[in-house]
C-alpha cells in the first residue's frame, strides 16, 4: 500500500475476501474438470485397440451351400447358410473375423 491509499472499510474488505474465495473455488473446479477430461482421453487411448489393419478372410462354404442371410449381433457376425435343405448359422467375431461357433438346425426323426 502506498501512503495516499485509504484502507478498505470492513464491508468492502468482506466483499473482497468473498470474491477471492469464489475465484479460488472457480479455479479449483476448472482444474478438476480439465483433469477429468484429460483422464478420460488417456483412458480411451490406452484401452483402444488402435487402428490395426482389418484382416481379409475368405470363408469357404461346402459345395452346394447357399448364403441365406448375414446379420450383425453385438460384436458378432452371423451368416445363415442352407446346405441340402438344412439351415446352419455360422458365427464370426467382428474384429478378427475368426469363426466363433456353428449352429445347425435339423428336423427330429
Amino acid at each position: 500500500m502506498t501512503d495516499d491509499e485509504q484502507p478498505l472499510d470492513p464491508a468492502a474488505a468482506a466483499i473482497v475476501a468473498k470474491i477471492r474465495w469464489l475465484m479460488i473455488i472457480s479455479g479449483v473446479t476448472t482444474l478438476v474438470a480439465i483433469a477429468a477430461v484429460v483422464g478420460v482421453i488417456g483412458y480411451r487411448v490406452s484401452r483402444g485397440e488402435g487402428s490395426a489393419a482389418r484382416p481379409d478372410i475368405t470363408a469357404t462354404l461346402p459345395k452346394g451351400a447357399r448364403v441365406v442371410a448375414i446379420a450383425g449381433a453385438g460384436d458378432r457376425i452371423v451368416v445363415t447358410i442352407e446346405l441340402a435343405g438344412v439351415l446352419e448359422a455360422r458365427t464370426f467375431d467382428s474384429k478378427t473375423l475368426a469363426p466363433v461357433g456353428r449352429l445347425r438346425f435339423v428336423s427330429e426323426p
